[in-house]
């Protein structure tokens, strides 16, 4: 998943673990305006959540361990994966995201709403290519490539996956990059970005894309329920037809 990649000797050791990973996630202090900005986001909080205590720390990915697809997103919402602490959870974007996840056989449930509410993800995994709240949802081009490190250590630590859905141009971008093949293949052969585009890597990698279902695309009609629910549809018929995994032999 990671074709070409070089390690410094600079660089802490990779995590080994999920577990590991999560930890150094939480921990990150890499990009000091976006700690910042999310500190601060949990200490002024929105009105409908002044009693609540935000989480206010880089969000790590979550999902299942076995994943055969992995879902590549921006970054957390100021007051939805910065105060709940889980990706896509507690804001309008994680309502279309699980409610399309549940529908397609991905998610045991189709909301969100905080860690602890019983929601698993089966045989999927959520990333993203910023782990951050960015003020205005943009993180700067330093923050992404600071942050690519963790994208990299899950595509290691998630051996079975196969499939790869970018939630909007940014998630796609990260992908290839943290993955390898922005620089190992040329640029008239990397993927192109599009709702409903797909394409298969060297490697056999099936990489898909789709508008991101923030509010400027959902409430303008960009994206509409029955083309987003189409995508979902469309992972679920390509999970079911890969050859099983070792393991469950």
């Amino acid at each position: 998943m990671r074709p070409g990649r070089k390690v410094t000797a600079r660089e802490p050791a990779p995590p080994r673990t999920l577990a590991a990973l999560e930890k150094r996630i939480v921990a990150c202090t890499l990009c000091p305006r976006l700690r910042e900005h999310c500190a601060q986001v949990a200490v002024e909080k929105r009105r409908a959540y002044r009693d609540e205590t935000y989480w206010g720390k880089p969000v790590p990915g979550f999902g299942d361990p076995a994943a055969r697809l992995l879902l590549v997103g921006l970054a957390p919402g100021a007051h939805g994966a910065n105060r709940t602490g889980r990706m896509f959870t507690g804001d309008s974007s994680g309502d279309w995201l699980f409610a399309a996840l549940h529908a397609s056989g991905f998610a045991n449930q189709p909301t969100s709403t905080a860690r602890g509410d019983g929601l698993q993800l089966q045989g999927a995994w959520i990333g993203a290519a910023g782990r951050c709240a960015p003020p205005g949802n943009r993180p700067e081009p330093a923050e992404l490539v600071a942050c690519r490190v963790h994208l990299q250590s899950e595509l290691v630590l998630l051996p079975n996956v196969r499939i790869v859905l970018a939630l909007g141009r940014i998630g796609h971008e990260a992908y290839l990059r943290a993955s390898g093949w922005w620089d190992l293949l040329p640029p008239r052969e990397r993927p192109l970005f599009g709702h409903g585009a797909e394409a298969t890597l060297p490697d056999g990698t099936l990489l898909a894309s789709t508008f991101h279902p923030s509010r400027q695309n959902t409430q303008t009609g960009r994206l509409t329920r029955a083309m987003w629910q189409a995508v979902f549809d469309r992972m679920r018929a390509h999970v079911d037809k890969l050859p099983r995994a070792s393991h469950d032999r």
